[in-house]
């Protein structure tokens, strides 16, 4: 196929932009739960509501691309996030939040599954991984400044401050509930990005077999195999951690350092994604070095260290460790994600649908911990993240590829 450099940037602008809508949910959350007057045991349906959609989803969103290919997917897609987000807009509760995080989230779901081999097609195989680096430091990117987007409307809505933007939320958010002004622009983002895939001339998406998911005998054959459920608890386990920690920081800087939610609590979830994303770039220079299992279980080490410190050390401490948790995190998924893969001969494209479902761990960590957090307290609550990351540390004890990552050997010339 001939290569579209229009579909490339469309590509990556939806990456961020799955990013930019996805990841604002941690540094929000002491806002929803002060204005709506939640325990930590309700907060924890939020992410629930969200990443819930992934595991209904993710599959169903495969054989929709199949049937009906791209271009009408991701428009469903993009107008399931407008209307999700609208809705919270126009009626800001507790119950519509819950709704309106659903639907974004079976549009991401959607999005996810659509977009890479979009990508592969529309920029050439040869050019795939290079690509695919560049899409992940663009989310990484967009993670980095949805938070710092919140910090600034928290700090100009209806603080007096004038011009078009500003003005126009003022007559839009309630006085006391400034940060649903960030679903005024999603809502804003996402129908643009209808309007502009509509008017986008898509090419005809060939699936390859590693991107097909088949149902059925194939389906059944995965079930069977103890090692596709091992790797679907580790993908589980890894967004879990991700999550948990990104959604209940800015609550616990709150909580027990006096850490202002909506200013420094935001900078520090920033930064969280900001050094996962720094992590992504020296993991891959790592991974050319050293085996993936020995990269897997430092970096988890880590992850492990970083967390402790943030959970138990002092306020400095912490708004050092939980940013450090995010660059030890950063190779995980793709670490996990390709022992995955190279442990399985064949099947791959539905063992990889198999493994999206796993995105749901972001639905049922932060809620364990919010649940948790009613009876001993946040503090100790987290420390059920560790869980999670143990599992993920004996992954790289475990795991058995088929095929190790391929490193660089020097040898000396004689």
């Amino acid at each position: 196929m001939k290569k579209s450099v229009v579909m490339v940037i469309l590509v990556l602008v939806t990456f961020f932009v799955i990013s930019f809508l996805t990841n604002v949910l941690g540094p929000i959350m002491p806002d929803a739960i002060d204005n709506f007057k939640l325990s930590l045991g309700l907060a924890g349906f939020l992410p629930f509501s969200f990443f819930v959609a992934y595991g209904v989803m993710s599959i169903p969103a495969g054989i929709l691309v199949e049937k009906y290919s791209a271009k009408p997917v991701l428009m469903a897609a993009f107008m399931l996030a407008f209307g999700g987000a609208l809705l919270f807009a126009l009626f800001p509760g507790f119950s519509v939040f819950l709704i309106s995080l659903f639907m974004i989230g079976i549009g991401m779901a959607m999005l996810q599954v659509v977009i890479n081999p979009l990508l592969r097609q529309s920029g050439g195989e040869a050019n795939f991984a290079f690509f695919s680096a560049l899409a992940q430091l663009i989310f990484g990117l967009a993670s980095f400044l949805s938070p710092r987007l919140y910090s600034y409307l928290a700090l100009h809505v209806h603080s007096g401050d004038t011009g078009f933007l500003i003005g126009l939320l003022n007559n839009l958010v309630p006085a006391g509930l400034k940060w649903v002004s960030l679903y005024w622009v999603f809502a804003i983002i996402a129908v643009l990005m209808v309007i502009l895939i509509w008017l986008i001339r898509f090419p005809k998406v060939e699936l390859l077999d590693s991107e097909k998911i088949e149902v059925g005998q194939t389906f059944r054959e995965l079930l069977g195999n103890r090692y596709v459920w091992l790797f679907f608890l580790g993908i589980f386990a890894y967004v879990g951690t991700e999550q948990g920690i990104a959604n209940w920081t800015s609550r616990f800087l709150q909580t027990y350092h006096g850490v202002d939610p909506a200013t420094q609590g935001a900078s520090v979830i920033s930064w969280f994604w900001g050094l996962m994303t720094l992590g992504c770039l020296i993991g891959l220079f790592l991974l050319k070095l050293i085996d993936s299992k020995l990269v897997l279980l430092v970096f988890t080490s880590g992850a492990i260290i970083a967390l402790l410190t943030g959970l138990l050390g002092s306020k400095e401490a912490a708004l050092i460790a939980f940013p450090l948790t995010g660059f030890f995190a950063s190779v995980m998924y793709p670490v996990i994600f390709s022992l995955a893969l190279n442990s399985v001969p064949r099947h791959h494209g539905t063992f990889a649908g198999i493994l999206c479902t796993g995105i749901a761990g972001g639905a049922l960590v932060p809620f364990v911990v919010g649940g948790l957090a009613e009876i001993i307290g946040l503090k100790y609550a987290m420390f059920f993240i560790f869980v999670t990351l143990g599992y993920i540390l004996s992954i790289g004890l475990w795991a058995k590829p088929i095929i190790a990552n391929a490193t660089i050997t020097l040898k000396n010339k004689e």
